[in-house]
This record gives C-alpha cells, structure tokens and sequence, in this order.
C-alpha cells in the first residue's frame, strides 16, 4: 500500500510544481472551465479502450482520467476551495454511506436491491443538500 502513497504524493507534487512560479506555461494557464474538453476527450478514450479491451491503451487513459483529477485539485487548492485530500476524502465517505450491506448490517438479497439502495441513498444525499442554507 505505500507504494501506491508514495505514487500519488509524488504525481500531486509534480503537478504542484507544473503549475508553480517556474512550471509550465500552459499548464500555469488552465482552468476548471479549459480543462473540461480534456476530461471528456481522456474520457472518450478509456471508452473506446474498455471496448476495445486494450489492456495497455486502459491503463494510460486511466493515468489520463487521473491526471484530470489531480489537476483539478490543484487548481481547487490554488483557488482555496478543496484539495485533493478533500476529494478522497469525501469520495471515501461516500463509498461507505453509499455501501451499508458492506460497512453496516443492511441486508441485500441481490444486485437490484444493491441499485435500488444506491438510488434511493443518492436521492436522499442529494435532498439534503438542498436543504442546506448556502
């Protein structure tokens, strides 16, 4: 598992440097909003690798998808909005509410109960949101 650590800490402070005072110019460029023809570009491309079952092409685009990721983050964190501790953060607290037959003692019979319990799980996330004063 440190492996992995030492990967993304070092894939994050890469794109730190990229975007820092003597990074890259196009990178110190982009923004949320430039950088979505790229996410859905990289995106369109692990498709067609997924359908493709191109095993090696997969696992580029992932890194593509990936590197999405963390640069969006950084933008975030330049921004003082979120980080990319935030990010996996709340996806982790995600996964979790989003699994009770996993993490608690919901029972599920089969996968449609899994959906359904995805969805109504979702629906009630998103409700509360609204309820929550801006």
């Amino acid at each position: 598992m440190k492996k992995y650590l030492k990967e993304f800490e070092k894939l994050v402070d890469i794109m730190a440097k990229l975007r820092s005072k003597n990074g890259c110019m196009w990178d110190k460029k982009q923004t949320h909003e430039s950088l979505v023809k790229y996410l859905i570009s990289e995106s369109k491309e692990l498709k067609s690798a997924v359908r493709n079952k191109d095993v090696e092409n997969l696992e580029e685009e992932l890194g593509d998808i990936l590197l999405q990721v963390v640069f969006h983050a950084q933008i975030a964190k330049e921004n003082k909005t979120f980080d990319i501790a935030a990010v996996i953060n709340g996806l982790n607290k995600k996964l979790i509410r989003r699994h009770p037959h996993i993490f608690s003692n919901y029972k599920v019979k089969n996968t449609k109960d899994i959906i359904e319990m995805w969805k109504k799980i979702k629906a009630k996330e998103k409700a509360d949101k609204k309820k929550k004063p801006a």
